[in-house]
């Protein structure tokens, strides 16, 4: 009996033990768990050591995932509630961290790893973690980022870059609204009455004789004839930012080795006027530069230029353009001969041609209007003249618009006539192409869509063999009217939008149709959606 009630209270003191110390155990882990929540969790008022407001705080109370029960007296990272490590966890993993903790980084064998954190200079020698660098102002205080707003201090959304490609493309800093349809430019908008004058009043005029190895250098508003025979000889412009320069052309002919005959440094606007006289004007070699400006044209323009007269100007460019324009470059009237190894006549903002004769031999260009600093500038518009042209690339090619309203084109060329968009609203133009006859691609995000617009006139293009496209549009064609003439062994007409046919007459080798043409050949060339159309 003895041994019986001995047994019984051994029993009841050994339950005891067991149920005290459960106890004791939960009531050390609720603690620990209440202090590790304090430690990660913590209010987004919590101050650092220093005194100043904690960055991270908000960021540690929203990242549930580094938070985990703790156990047998560690936080949920292994440590301690004093901060000091325990070395392994339960199952024996180093630095404390437990296996497969939902979605974890582990290493090969499962085990956690901690994740690397930024460290200072000397790679965290003593185990401090560096926070990364806030912007601050002048007394250390943490300033948030400035976005960008418009004059009202509404936010506007940054430019994107872009490849040139997208639909609606943007250049950093413009606030341009894309347009679908081009404005119709307007001759009476784009020349003066002096413009259009061919003869220039040389009442009191200067007159000015070339000589080998000069340069003469204008500096006033005025008329100046230039006539004589020299190498080497430069006419430099330097004038007031309001003056009026005309330069009148009266039997000048000069051969320079690597610098421009005209050189337009400074002005309101110049005037190259040719009497009833030849001149010539040409460089032999490669061009040498003026400080930072690259002078790489036989008439080098930084500002206005307008050509007019009624004789003949011969340009010669053996290794650079014919004539380079920064800003505008006009033609009203005067015959002009130009050959050179890279764009014949190049400008930056806009090429406009009222009248005149052109024959045009370039190695690269004809006529180009491009800035490259702005994709919203660069066209080209052609009132009247005649035009016989030979280039190894494009005839005549801008970024934004091409605008023909008249004159008679003989265009034999890789391509044609190339831009975003491309209005033609009359003349005879003749095009014998190897790549495009006519082609409208994504090069300014002046329009939201490249389109060729046909209007009226008369146009005959002839193709060369290979993969080539009579008209060509990365966006859409709309014939209004004008009979076009096609011939071409692979594609007359290729489009990556519509094709609207309302009115005029097309000719496709010979048979005229009812509609633009489309296949199921699909095409080449462009991005875009619609249905792709080729014949």
């Amino acid at each position: 009996m003895l041994k019986k009630t001995t047994a019984i209270l051994l029993t009841m003191l050994l339950i005891g033990s067991l149920v005290g110390c459960s106890q004791s155990t939960k009531d050390n882990s609720a603690s620990v768990v209440s202090e590790q929540s304090l430690i990660l969790s913590g209010d987004t008022t919590t101050e650092s050591a220093s005194g100043a407001e904690n960055p991270f705080s908000s960021q540690q109370e929203n990242d549930t995932s580094s938070t985990a029960p703790a156990e047998s007296g560690r936080n949920a990272n292994g440590f301690n509630p004093d901060g000091t490590s325990n070395g392994t966890s339960d199952n024996g993993n180093a630095n404390g961290f437990k296996k497969n903790r939902g979605n974890r980084m582990t290493d090969e064998n499962g085990n956690f790893t901690q994740p690397q954190m930024p460290t200072d200079e000397n790679g965290n020698a003593n185990g401090n973690m560096t926070p990364p660098q806030m912007p601050t102002d002048d007394n250390g205080n943490f300033t948030p980022p400035q976005m960008p707003t418009d004059e009202n201090g509404n936010f506007t959304r940054p430019d994107m870059p872009t490849d040139g490609n997208f639909n609606g493309n943007n250049n950093a800093g413009s606030t341009t609204a894309a347009k679908a349809t081009a404005d119709t430019l307007d001759a009476s908008d784009l020349f003066s009455k002096r413009d259009l004058e061919q003869t220039a009043d040389t009442t009191d005029a200067k007159t000015i004789q070339a000589a080998n190895g000069k340069t003469e250098t204008i500096t006033e508003a005025g008329v100046y004839v230039l006539s004589g025979t020299a190498q080497n000889f430069t006419v430099r412009i330097e004038a007031d930012k309001e003056a009026k320069v005309q330069l009148v052309l009266d039997g000048l002919n000069v051969t320079n080795e690597n610098f421009p005959v005209i050189y337009v440094v400074s002005a309101d606007k110049v005037f190259v006027t040719t009497t009833n006289s030849e001149n010539n004007l040409s460089v032999t070699g490669t061009f040498t530069a003026d400080g930072d400006t690259n002078t790489d044209a036989v008439i080098f323009s930084k500002d206005d230029i307008v050509f007019n007269g009624t004789g003949s100007l011969t340009i010669t460019s053996a290794q650079g353009n014919g004539i380079s324009g920064k800003d505008d470059i006009k033609f009203t009237g005067g015959t002009y001969n130009i050959t050179s190894k890279l764009d014949s006549v190049e400008a930056n903002d806009s090429i406009a041609v009222y009248a005149g004769n052109f024959t045009i031999n370039s190695s690269k260009d004809a006529f180009h209007s491009e800035d490259g600093d702005d994709d919203t500038t660069g066209y080209v518009y052609m009132l009247d003249g005649t035009f016989n042209i030979k280039a190894s690339s494009d005839s005549i090619q801008a970024t934004t618009l091409v605008q023909i309203d008249g004159g008679t084109f003989t265009l034999t060329s890789s391509e044609g006539i190339e831009a975003t968009y491309v209005r033609i609203n009359g003349g005879t133009i003749n095009i014998t192409a190897s790549d495009d006859g006519i082609n409208a691609a994504y090069k300014s995000r002046s329009y939201t869509t490249p389109t060729i617009e046909i209007n009226d006139g008369n146009l005959t293009i002839v193709m060369g063999q290979g993969d080539t496209d009579a008209i060509d549009a990365n966006g859409n064609i709309v014939v209004n009217g004008g009979t076009i003439n096609i011939t071409a062994q692979m594609s007359s007409f290729d489009y990556d939008g519509t094709a609207q046919y309302n009115g005029g007459t097309i000719i496709i080798n010979g048979q005229q149709v009812d509609s633009i043409p489309q296949s199921m050949m699909g095409g080449r060339g462009g991005m875009g959606g619609g249905m792709r159309g080729r014949f």
